[in-house]
């Protein structure tokens, strides 16, 4: 999808300079949240490690800047500690190693990035739950904890490393599971008005669906506006790996209820439905993710339904852009202002997060005219 607004190419090259600049002082780390102007190192074991070196690579494929390249695959490597502590792989296997292995993969062919991805894609098929047909999202925080029941939307993201596992090895158990979770989905987190439920708990023995839960929203049956575009993208990639018109319908009910309740800026709100009390921060994270779901929707549907997807992408791009970038802004590492990460828990709230630049970024790829989709 290429296009010829100017500010894209701006856009692009503020980026690169100021990833310049902070990949020097980041390095081979995995930043998560900006506090104070500066990222926030997490473990390599975090949920968000594969969002830095993935933004490198979306770089050092337009710039063969070897920096970059060097930079991500140190950050690869480190995560071959995490697959051997297995206790703390959970379902984001797929955001960690979709951005770094498949994505070095893709780019530079290299057998041990695949062979990397591939064991990872094995240890995430093995947290499918047959009896509820659902990939388990999380494994115990405290002593005692039991949510071997938990899915969450955000695990549609996850499901692309299966599906390319099927496509490199002809193994068709991979992109089953991927679509079992996702027809689990359609069943029971799409609300008949396209939002979304975070957190779905199933009775893990017999499949049996409990209770939505809350999570990251305001409330179980509120609209968390990050649910929203990773179910935006999520649905979109599953249509493009499956081409079942029920992953089409479903990505176009969310992604018509997300953009009939943004703001007149664009970039959402932390939540969809919040009380009159309750600050509506707004949440940039959600807003990339979400442009980046529309313009992959808007190369799937026929060209009259395509223009609204695509406008409404570039429109939140060119927003996050405009009103929200820290691309001058010497003692702020991140990229886009006023992510929200966790409102409930008071976590990270007008903070940039890493996961929002990555997206921003890829976003700003995609404008540019990348075909070649880590996912």
């Amino acid at each position: 999808m290429s296009t010829n607004i100017s500010w894209v190419e701006e856009a692009w090259q503020k980026v690169n300079a100021k990833v310049e600049r902070t990949s020097e002082k980041i390095g081979a780390n995995f930043p998560h949240a900006s506090v104070g102007g500066r990222y926030q190192l997490e473990p390599s074991s975090w949920w968000t490690a594969g969002f830095w070196p993935g933004l490198l690579w979306l770089l050092y494929r337009d710039t063969n800047n070897d920096s970059y390249k060097e930079i991500a695959e140190q950050c690869e490597k480190q995560l071959d500690t995490v697959i051997t502590d297995y206790y703390k792989l959970d379902h984001d296997m797929g955001f960690m190693w979709t951005l770094t292995s498949v994505a070095r993969y893709k780019l530079l062919n290299e057998e041990d990035s695949k062979r990397r991805a591939l064991l990872v894609a094995n240890l995430l098929m093995g947290r499918f739950n047959a009896s509820g047909n659902y990939i388990r999202a999380w494994n115990p925080w405290h002593e005692g904890e039991d949510n071997a029941g938990w899915a969450i939307i955000d695990c549609l993201m996850n499901l692309p490393l299966l599906f390319w596992a099927t496509e490199v090895t002809g193994d068709p158990r991979f992109s089953i599971i991927a679509k079992k979770h996702g027809e689990t989905v359609l069943e029971n987190f799409i609300r008949k008005d396209g939002s979304v439920h975070h957190i779905i708990r199933f009775n893990p023995e017999t499949g049996e669906r409990v209770e939505a839960i809350g999570g990251q929203g305001f409330a179980p049956e509120s609209a968390w506006s990050r649910g929203a575009s990773w179910a935006v993208y999520g649905l979109s990639l599953l249509y493009k790996y499956t081409k079942e018109d029920q992953y089409l319908q479903a990505a176009k009910n969310v992604s018509h209820f997300f953009i009939a309740n943004l703001p007149e800026d664009y970039v959402p709100h932390w939540d969809f439905r919040l009380p009159e009390n309750i600050t509506k921060h707004r949440d940039s994270s959600a807003g990339a993710i979400a442009a980046c779901g529309l313009l992959l929707l808007a190369e799937q549907v026929c060209e009259t339904e395509s223009k609204i997807y695509k406008e409404s992408g570039i429109k939140i791009l060119k927003s996050l852009y405009e009103n929200y970038g820290a691309w001058e802004t010497e003692e702020e590492d991140g990229l886009i202002l006023e992510g929200t990460s966790h409102y409930p828990e008071g976590k990270n709230i007008d903070v940039p997060l890493i996961y929002g630049d990555y997206f921003f970024v890829e976003g700003l790829s995609i404008l540019k005219g990348s075909r070649q989709l880590f996912w």
